[in-house]
């Protein structure tokens, strides 16, 4: 398998700015959030389960996710989280290995946004970098993208799991608090060892 670094980090973190930045350079990306966005569109591999499991109002008049409603439910009730996650969770993970597996690129970037919460995909990584910035600027930065109040934005925030969790499992972290030249910089530099673990991990691989 390629050498696999995952991404993760909180809303608003940058994970989707740093991943970019790394796919420019050339490695490839799987994104476990386009993933899901694909299994919840109209004709998606997830909604027959969706509205079994919760009804058809789950989905909108195209036939893809209501994901206002779902929202709701999944922040009013903890069961319909479960359900949810226990629906999608192994879908996503079943496309993320196959389109890792697939990849033909020096190292493959796995942008896994819950990596705490999921507990999974940690078994083909050879690397975890976390994208961090301060709660303030991920609230700030989302509410800006999205449209949603600062309430909203808080109680996703607060639904995820904190900071410190996060960079526990860090390997590689990169503080995206400043402006683009800061970030292109300090990913420029990880990009040049992950290349360099590549190889070495190739090489390794050839003489077992």
């Amino acid at each position: 398998m390629s050498y696999v670094v995952i991404i993760t980090g909180g809303i608003g973190s940058g994970k989707t700015a740093v991943s970019d930045l790394l796919q420019a350079r050339g490695a490839a990306v799987v994104d476990t959030d386009v993933i899901s966005r694909g299994l919840t569109t109209p004709g998606g591999a997830a909604i027959p389960a969706l509205v079994a499991r919760f009804g058809a109002d789950v989905a909108d008049a195209d036939g893809g996710l209501n994901r206002d409603r779902m929202r709701r439910l999944v922040f009013d009730d903890p069961e319909a989280k479960d359900a949810l996650e226990a629906i999608l969770h192994p879908m996503i993970q079943l496309e993320a290995y196959r389109q890792v597996s697939a990849a033909a690129a020096p190292y493959v970037v796995l942008v896994v946004p819950l990596l705490v919460e999921s507990n999974a995909y940690r078994d083909i990584a050879d690397r975890v970098l976390v994208v961090d910035c301060p709660e303030s600027v991920q609230i700030e930065r989302t509410m800006r993208r999205s449209g949603l109040t600062r309430s909203q934005v808080e109680r996703i925030v607060q639904a995820q799991a904190p900071r410190s969790a996060r960079l526990s499992l860090a390997d590689d972290v990169i503080v995206n608090d400043a402006g683009l030249d800061e970030l292109s910089a300090a990913v420029e530099r990880l990009h040049a060892r992950y290349l360099a673990w590549a190889v070495d991990k190739r090489r390794g691989a050839a003489k077992s």
